[in-house]
């Protein structure tokens, strides 16, 4: 049966890549009208000239535990700006990254900045990334507006406060500004620190859209020590393709990235949201590999790979850690529409830029995140083709924490190399990861529909013996290859997100707990080096 989509039959879509299918819909979709903002699905939230937590209300003042208090009415002739997200430069001491949306276009916009409320002296201008939907599955023609300012030469450690402007609106114009509602449109974010100090960083994928996302999202910001210093989305980021295998047998709509964005401002606009590439964010109607759209949302790190850059695939240090976040739709066996679309590039760069890291001063801790499972074995089970291209230079360069969505729960190993358990971390226990290889942490909970697994829950306060769990691999020809594995230490069905606090000094730690949508913590454990 046919199931509309992109636009292109299932018959035909079965067994098509990702930039046969940009082909086809281009062959096939002409230019049409499009309607500027995001209509539909937001309606009239997007004309409101504010950031909400997609709870339809603006006024309400809230912040949702973040520091940018972003939920009011826009004094007049504001750009109505929504959705705004934070992200790292290459450098997180002295870069930011700040995104926007607008429901149409304007003149001249930019971004002032400063140290303090009556300080936004500081200007940079900003681009605009229109991005164009025609008018697929039924749905109206859509035509976006992406907005970005990049701000360097930043100071480490320090606090900026920040407003949106263009050329009929600026929010540092007049002292009276702010009583015209200007100062509810400012935002807060913190630089890295210039040496190692204790922080927490967040991680979850699998969001979507709807009220657990929401909890999740806003369980984040009300970390007991306060909102973390950044936050991992491991893919399948807000499933306006839900098709989820890179073919365009379902239903896509561009307009849930507007509820989407609009979702995770108030955590967002004041800690940077660093997102890797799942199954659900290729779209094949932007680019031949399917991420045009992703590169006008979002401004990444960047790898500078060739000869082609994935855009999820990147890295940054902040303190003592170095994250590294991978596109794992490039070596997936599951799901192969974009299957060796870098030609092994990024496995080159990967290899490459986990050495460097490890010789890095300052380094303790090397994480890296992605959206298919290396261990995992719940619905989609483990990815052959992450295992094969990927884990053997986790090995090489003893990377210490892996995280992964893909699979809607919660499921965390043993410590393990080459595919095999070396030591056993129960919940609330320690390992040498130098000594005994990485921890694999399934972190699928973000707020999608929740999976199974074929085994009973295993969790803080909800212990059972391990013993062995049935699950399989994805293979190289596409098909399952059954595997009974001991690994499987926690598993938890339920939506959630992993909290990871870094300790550096003279015996540096990382300390992760794994907390419920409620609050309540179901797993902990610390990773050491060389102890």
């Amino acid at each position: 049966m046919d199931t509309p989509g992109f636009g292109i039959p299932a018959r035909l879509a079965r067994g098509m890549s990702m930039a046969e299918q940009h082909e086809y819909l281009r062959r096939r979709h002409s230019r049409r009208r499009v309607v500027t903002g995001a209509g539909g699905l937001a309606g009239g939230l997007l004309l409101a000239g504010c950031d909400g937590d997609g709870d339809g209300g603006g006024g309400s003042g809230r912040t949702d535990g973040s520091s940018a208090a972003v939920v009011s009415p826009a004094p007049t002739g504001a750009p109505a700006a929504f959705g705004r997200h934070l992200a790292f430069g290459a450098d997180p001491r002295t870069q930011m990254r700040v995104g926007w949306q607008l429901p149409l276009r304007v003149r001249g916009p930019y971004l002032r900045y400063g140290t303090g409320r009556g300080d936004l002296g500081g200007r940079v201008d900003a681009e605009i990334r229109p991005l164009k939907t025609p008018a697929l599955n039924g749905l109206p023609a859509v035509e976006q507006h992406y907005v970005h300012a990049a701000l360097d030469g930043l100071e480490p450690g320090t606090t900026y406060v920040y407003g949106l402007g263009h050329d009929e609106f600026d929010p540092a114009a007049s002292p009276g500004a702010a009583s015209r509602g200007a100062a509810a449109h400012l935002a807060e974010f913190r630089t890295a620190p210039a040496r190692p100090e204790r922080f927490v960083f967040t991680a979850f994928g699998d969001q979507g859209t709807g009220p657990a996302a929401r909890a999740v999202t806003r369980r984040i910001a009300a970390l007991p020590g306060g909102p973390p210093a950044f936050h991992l989305h491991a893919g399948d980021i807000c499933y306006a393709e839900d098709s989820g295998h890179g073919l365009p047998t379902g239903r896509y709509d561009a307009r849930v990235w507007d509820g989407f964005l609009r979702q995770i401002a108030p955590v967002a606009s004041g800690v940077p949201w660093m997102p890797a590439m799942g199954n659900h964010d290729m779209e094949a109607w932007y680019s031949p590999d399917g991420y045009g759209g992703q590169r006008a949302r979002w401004t990444l790190p960047g790898s500078g790979f060739d000869p082609r850059e994935a855009p999820g695939a990147y890295s940054f240090v902040y303190g003592n850690v170095a994250v590294v976040a991978l596109d794992a739709n490039d070596v997936s066996y599951e799901i192969p529409a974009n299957l060796g679309f870098t030609d092994g590039a990024q496995a080159r760069w990967l290899d490459r830029r986990l050495g460097q890291l490890r010789r890095e001063p300052g380094v303790d801790f090397v994480v890296v995140f992605f959206h298919h499972c290396a261990y995992s074995t719940s619905t989609h089970a483990s990815d052959g083709g992450v295992r094969e291209h990927f884990t053997p230079l986790f090995d090489t360069h003893r990377v210490d924490l892996v995280i992964n969505g893909h699979n809607h729960v919660y499921e965390r190993t043993d410590a393990l190399r080459a595919g095999a358990l070396t030591r056993p971390l129960p919940v609330g226990g320690s390992v040498d990861t130098e000594r005994h290889g990485a921890v694999y942490v399934t972190a699928g909970g973000g707020g999608r529909r929740l999976y199974d697994f074929s085994a009973p829950d295993s969790y803080e306060g909800r212990r059972r013996d391990r013993g062995v769990v049935d699950t399989f691999r994805w293979t190289r020809s596409g098909g399952q290859a059954p595997e009974g594995v001991e690994w499987s230490r926690v598993r938890y069905t339920g939506h959630s997100f992993l909290a990871v606090e870094s300790r550096p000094g003279p015996a540096p730690v990382l300390r992760a707990a794994a907390y419920a949508d409620d609050g309540t913590r179901i797993d902990r454990f610390e990773v050491v080096r060389g102890r």
